[in-house]
């Protein structure tokens, strides 16, 4: 059988080498960079191999503080952000009081700025209570990032829980609480899920206000990498990205199920 060139698939097949290179070959280029003692150009291949860097990480008290930050702050910074926001998404999905939409739009559009020039104006404010340089006003500025998914994604969970659940279980006899805890709670527990994963690498990930709220006192991963990459050899901040990925790549392996289930993209719709 006789085959023809097909341009399109021809096309279609190196698009997605090319975006599998683009997206895989910086992963790439860590990895190998993480191990190897000295490769530059023009050479081919590295010198040698080796586990130093990563023990020059773990052994250097400033990238110490800064992993031990992170692993700290962040989740603190969720569990708050559930404290606050959580009420607010249940009110947002299950009852339509007047300016709901108002509410969410706005909260949206908030992160619609470039946010370093609100965190200049709350570095003003910060300067006047004192929190600058501080672990407290850190976990704020994160804080705040964590806001939008933290309402929007749960809020749309909460308002797909069929109401006639709700009243069946009120019918035969369960409390409002049970209601909650056994019907509501568990069918929005996806989306909740889906945000505080979300929340978490926001919050994991966040840099710009970390660092101009924070230095020189607190240093988070995000925040370390300025000094890494002006102080230290490419290895040590090779070895140092890859730590700072893996809370990224593992979250987001657990809650894959649910992120490609359209529970993420349902959280951006208001109904």
């Amino acid at each position: 059988m006789r085959r023809y060139f097909n341009p399109s698939k021809v096309a279609l097949n190196l698009s997605v080498f090319l975006l599998a290179l683009f997206i895989l070959g910086p992963i790439l280029w860590l990895g190998v960079h993480a191990f190897v003692t000295d490769w530059k150009y023009p050479h081919l291949y590295p010198s040698g191999l080796t586990l130093n860097w990563w023990s020059k990480v773990f052994l250097d008290s400033a990238l110490k503080t800064a992993i031990r930050n992170s692993l700290i702050i962040s989740p603190i910074v969720v569990v708050l952000s559930m404290v606050i926001c959580l009420p607010a998404a249940y009110a947002a999905g299950r009852m339509n009081y007047w300016g709901r939409k108002t509410f969410m739009i706005t909260l949206f559009s908030a992160n619609s700025f470039p946010k370093i020039g609100l965190f200049a104006a709350i570095a003003t404010l910060y300067y006047t209570l004192n929190l600058m340089g501080t672990f407290l006003g850190v976990v704020i500025i994160q804080l705040l990032g964590t806001i939008i998914y933290m309402t929007w994604i749960p809020a749309a969970a909460f308002a797909s829980v069929p109401r006639y659940l709700e009243e069946a279980a009120r019918d035969a006899g369960a409390s409002k609480f049970t209601v909650f805890r056994t019907i509501t709670l568990r069918m929005a527990m996806p989306g909740i899920l889906v945000a505080i994963v979300m929340s978490f690498l926001a919050s994991f990930d966040e840099a710009q206000g970390s660092y101009l709220v924070g230095a020189p006192t607190i240093y988070t991963m995000p925040t370390e990498m300025y000094s890494l990459v002006q102080n230290y050899p490419i290895q040590v901040a090779a070895v140092f990205s890859i730590l700072l990925a893996i809370p990224s790549v593992l979250l987001l392996g657990l809650a894959r199920k649910h992120i490609m289930g359209g529970q993420l993209a349902e959280g951006f719709q208001i109904k």
